[in-house]
């Protein structure tokens, strides 16, 4: 008991760095987050939120972990000299020979931190075992990459060991985890995914926000793309003068692209952005004719454009007004 406690004890300043992290990689993650609840559960539901948050932690966990802490100071390891690594797929045999009862904490480390990497497998994304098998696999290999190389090259020798029995016990501990995982379904099933069919015809406004969030990332995309076609042609045209190619041709880039993905795109597809798609949800709540729908996506247009234009004040006050009618101005034509 006391090797056990002393072997965790050393772990405990990797901890209290992930837990810092937690807060701040949460808040960075919180769209992505909504869009994938959205878009797999088809609404927000309080386990699949508290599963994929303590997702985060485990992800930050684990890199703190097997990463941290990272060397300081001009020498000691991975400044002066580096760890060589262990390649003999054998190795924790003459591990266990040599020290006996003291080498299990580690092993059993290894195995226990992938533990819940196959039960998120399992239980959150619904892989099978095969899949679980290889993600546990490969992200213990990137791991052992990332240790071997020093950070990526970040320092110049590796600073933690590259153990190629790693491979072997974090693997383990996803497939322990995987079968955890489908040992607890028997007795709590996995709530019912969303259909392929699933469409929100009265969004809320969070689901709304991350579709326009999504479409916004799509828009700057296209906006780049046309951006690095203009220099191009420019180029082979002979013109060289980019601050002005920019100044004249960026606004009507990203006006095209901002009617394409929220005005052209969606009256095709009966009211889904691409944003909106994938989140499972419609701007068109409900029916209307030919003509009254041309002009509510011409109220849509011109709304989102001055609170894009105008943000914040035009968002604070298009938020006011659906605190209160739980609509959109446009929604009411």
């Amino acid at each position: 008991m006391e090797t056990i406690t002393r072997f965790l004890g050393g772990y405990t300043d990797n901890f209290i760095v992930a837990i810092g992290l937690w807060p701040i990689a949460s808040f960075m993650l919180t769209l992505p987050i909504l869009a994938y609840l959205y878009r797999y559960d088809g609404r927000i539901k309080a386990a699949s939120f508290v599963s994929v948050y303590l997702t985060v932690l485990y992800i930050l966990g684990l890199g703190c972990f097997t990463l941290y802490p990272l060397p300081q100071g001009t020498e000691g390891l991975g400044i002066t000299y580096g760890i060589a690594p262990q390649l003999n797929p054998l190795g924790f045999i003459g591990d266990l020979q040599k020290d006996g009862i003291a080498a299990m904490p580690q092993i059993l480390a290894n195995v226990a931190f992938f533990v819940p990497l196959g039960f998120i497998a399992s239980r959150l994304l619904r892989l099978n075992f095969f899949w679980t098998v290889v993600i546990g696999f490969f992200v213990s290999l990137a791991i052992e990459i990332t240790q071997l190389t020093g950070f990526l090259g970040v320092y110049p020798y590796a600073y933690r060991t590259f153990d190629v029995d790693d491979l072997l016990w974090n693997t383990s501990g996803a497939i322990i985890g995987w079968l955890i995982a489908a040992v607890v379904a028997r007795v709590l099933p996995p709530g019912s995914l969303a259909e392929e069919g699933d469409i929100e015809r009265a969004p809320g406004l969070v689901r709304r926000g991350v579709a326009l969030w999504l479409d916004m990332l799509l828009m700057g995309i296209l906006t780049s793309v046309l951006g690095v076609a203009v220099r191009l042609v420019a180029l082979l045209l002979g013109f060289d003068d980019f601050t002005s190619i920019n100044d004249t041709c960026l606004p009507w880039m990203s006006a095209g692209a901002f009617i394409a993905v929220e005005g052209v795109i969606p009256w095709l597809r009966r009211g889904q952005t691409p944003g909106g798609a994938f989140v499972r949800m419609t701007c068109e709540t409900r029916e209307r004719a030919t003509m009254r729908r041309l002009i509510f996506y011409l109220a849509r247009l011109v709304t989102l454009a001055f609170a894009l234009w105008y943000f914040p004040p035009i968002a604070l006050l298009l938020l006011v007004f659906y605190a209160f009618k739980k609509k959109m101005p446009y929604d009411c034509i």
